[in-house]
């Protein structure tokens, strides 16, 4: 039963510190298009 409750401890940290990185890199890419579209529209000014 222990070993039940260890290994869906294990699993279940491993898909949350995927899921963190996946948020965060998802995050970075929209800061970074935010970024172009900022500077695209300044450059037009």
């Amino acid at each position: 039963m222990i070993k039940h409750i260890a290994a869906a401890a294990l699993l279940s940290a491993a898909l949350l510190a995927a899921a963190c990185n996946t948020v965060e890199g998802a995050g970075k890419d929209v800061s970074s298009a935010g970024k172009a579209v900022s500077n695209a529209a300044d450059g037009a000014k």
